[in-house]
């Protein structure tokens, strides 16, 4: 199984991702992880990305698409991956085709998670993460807009999208998506 998340900071992403990765056992590759223990390791990276992270700022597609590409390459992809919070724009959902088209292992299957922003303003300022302030959180949904938003179209386009209403409680969500994934997973075994 091979699966993108997408949608807006707070939809559900990282926790449904959890799940994802528990129950279909593949490999977790979540970069807003990644660059968050980078800055609390103190790396050249993390003190690289910090200030970037803390503002709402992206951070540079050379550095993102390197981690993905380091974790695609090193981490166990045979049972599949799920990624979230890559790609977050046109450019780099591109630079993905052709990683995964290099490495033999197309997508299954993109998740966006449709939550309403003022649902998703309530959750992340209950969260109490450092680089969640109202006006980081009203950046990060200017950004989403702008660059993530279109990816949508893109992978609607390529047959890929399967939306998720992803307000109720987290045991339902999972559960939607279970079944979206377990459809995937029957439909191409009946394939084979």
């Amino acid at each position: 199984m091979r699966v993108v998340l997408l949608g807006a900071p707070g939809s559900g992403k990282g926790t449904q991702g959890k799940a994802v990765v528990e129950k279909y056992r593949v490999t977790d590759i979540a970069t807003g992880d990644l660059l968050r223990a980078e800055v609390a390791a103190g790396t050249p990276l993390g003190l690289q990305v910090k200030t970037l992270m803390e503002t709402g700022e992206l951070v540079p597609d050379d550095i993102v698409v390197g981690m993905i590409k380091e974790h695609l390459a090193k981490d166990d992809t045979t049972n599949g991956f799920l990624l979230d919070g890559f790609p977050r724009d046109l450019p780099q959902a591109e630079t993905l085709d052709a990683m995964l088209k290099n490495i033999g292992q197309p997508l299954d299957v993109v998740l966006f998670f449709k939550v309403d922003y003022g649902e998703i303003m309530k959750r992340l300022l209950a969260r109490h993460r450092a680089d969640d302030t109202e006006d980081t959180i009203r950046h990060r949904l200017e950004i989403y807009e702008a660059k993530t938003k279109p990816l949508i179209d893109y992978y609607k386009n390529k047959g890929l999208i399967s939306e998720v209403n992803g307000i109720g409680e987290i045991a339902d969500v999972s559960q939607r998506i279970f079944t979206i994934l377990d459809d995937i997973a029957v439909a191409r075994q009946a394939r084979n």
